[in-house]
C-alpha cells in the first residue's frame, strides 16, 4: 500500500506499507522500520531523441537552439552528450543561444530520472522524496495499477501530481519490484490538471486514463503513447449535493464482469468530501453505464477534524473476490480501511439504459 508522507513544510512525499490480507478479510500488517532509506540516483542511460523532441515541442520550446542542439545528438543519447552538446552551441559566438530554451533542456532531462533502492532495505524505509526541481514542493496523490500487457507482461505504473510551489505537473512513476523506481513526465494539453488515473490494461488497443480537465468533472482519454495524452472526453458531470463542487477520481478502475468499476470523490458544501461510485461500460468506459445515487461514504464525527477537515479520500482500492478493499485517508491525520460487499454495491447503484 503506497502512502503520502508529509514532512516539515507541508512537502510531501510516498511512502509503503505492506502485510498480508487473510481469508476472513482482516489485515496484518508487517511492523514499520524507525529509519529512512536514502536511495540511489540513477541517470536514464540513454534517452530516446524523437521522444526528447516531441517533449519539446509539447513545452513550446522547440525553435532553432533546441534544433541545433537535438540534431548533434544520436538517436539514443546520454545525458553527458546532452550537456555536451548543450555547451557546443555556447561556445558558438555566432549562434544566438535561447538560454530560457537551454534551461527548459535541462529541467526535461532532469524531471526523468531513476532511483534505487538497496535490496536488503525494508518496504517502509523506502521514501520516496521529491528530486527534480518541479516537485520541490511535494509529490502528491500517487495512484499505482498493476498494468497488463497484451503479451502477459506486467508492471506498476503510478501517476502523481508534482508540485514547485507555484504550479502542478502530471508525471508518472513505473516499477517492477518497488526496488527501482523510473520517473517520467507526462505531456499533452491532457494533462494539465490533476487526478490521472490509469486503467490497468489497453482498451481497443490503446492506453486509457481518467483524468480531469476543469476542476470540477471527469474525464477519460485514449492515447497511443503512454506518455502523451491529448483529447478528453466528458464522462461524469456533478448531479447529487454532495458532489456540487467537484467530483474526481478516487484511483485506477477495476475490472469486473459488470464493467469498470470507478471509486470517485464528491465535493459538497463547506468542502466535505464523500465517496462515490460509477460503473462504466467495459467495451466502451466513455459510457457511464450505472451510479450510487448517495455517497458510499462520508468522513463520520471522528473522520472530521485533522490538518485538513471534512476529507476522506483514497487514492486506489483492490477487489478481493467479492470484497472491494478501499484503504482512505481522514482528515490528512491518519488511514483507514473500508470493506464492502461488491454484490451488495451493484445492487444498490442505478443502472442507466442505454
Amino acid at each position: 500500500m503506497s502512502l503520502r508522507a508529509t514532512g516539515e513544510g507541508h512537502i510531501s512525499s510516498i511512502v509503503f506499507r505492506s502485510g498480508i490480507l487473510d481469508k476472513n478479510l482482516s489485515f496484518n500488517f508487517d511492523s514499520v522500520s524507525e529509519y529512512a532509506e536514502t536511495p540511489l540516483m540513477v541517470r536514464d542511460s540513454s534517452y530516446d531523441n524523437e521522444l526528447f523532441q516531441l517533449k519539446l515541442k509539447d513545452l513550446k520550446a522547440w525553435n532553432e537552439t533546441s534544433k541545433k542542439i537535438m540534431s548533434c545528438l544520436p538517436p539514443f543519447f546520454t545525458h553527458e552528450q546532452l550537456k555536451k552538446s548543450i555547451r557546443n552551441i555556447f561556445l558558438d559566438s555566432k549562434f544566438p543561444v535561447d538560454s530560457w530554451v537551454t534551461t527548459t533542456i535541462h529541467w526535461l532531462a532532469d524531471s526523468n530520472y531513476k532511483i534505487r533502492f538497496e535490496e536488503k532495505t525494508a518496504l517502509s524505509e523506502r521514501v520516496i522524496f521529491p528530486v527534480s526541481a518541479n516537485e520541490s514542493k511535494g509529490i502528491e496523490d500517487a495512484r499505482f495499477v498493476k498494468f497488463t500487457y497484451p503479451n502477459g507482461k506486467t508492471t506498476y505504473y503510478a501517476t502523481y501530481t508534482a508540485y514547485n510551489g507555484r504550479r502542478v505537473l502530471s508525471q508518472l512513476i513505473e516499477t517492477a519490484d518497488f526496488q527501482t523506481f523510473k520517473m517520467t513526465t507526462l505531456n499533452g494539453e491532457g494533462v494539465k490538471n490533476k487526478g490521472m488515473a490509469l486503467f490497468p490494461r489497453k482498451i481497443n488497443g490503446k492506453y486509457a486514463m481518467l483524468t480531469r480537465q476543469d476542476g470540477e468533472n471527469n474525464h477519460i482519454m485514449f492515447s497511443d503513447n503512454l506518455h502523451f495524452w491529448d483529447k478528453s472526453t466528458l464522462l461524469q458531470e456533478p448531479e447529487q449535493p454532495w458532489e456540487f463542487i467537484q467530483i474526481g477520481n478516487c484511483g485506477s478502475p477495476i475490472e469486473t464482469d459488470r464493467g469498470w468499476l470507478v471509486i470517485t470523490h464528491g465535493v459538497g458544501n463547506m468542502r466535505q468530501y464523500s465517496i462515490g461510485v460509477i460503473l462504466l461500460d467495459l467495451e466502451d468506459p466513455t459510457k457511464v453505464i450505472a451510479q450510487l445515487e448517495e455517497p458510499l461514504m462520508t468522513a463520520n464525527q471522528e473522520e472530521r477534524e485533522g490538518y485538513v477537515p471534512n476529507v476522506i479520500y483514497s487514492c486506489g482500492s483492490m477487489l478481493v473476490n467479492e470484497s472491494l478493499i478501499i484503504p482512505y485517508a481522514m482528515s490528512d491525520v491518519a488511514s483507514r480501511i473500508a470493506i464492502v460487499d461488491v454484490n451488495d454495491l451493484f445492487k444498490k447503484m442505478k443502472f442507466i439504459l442505454k
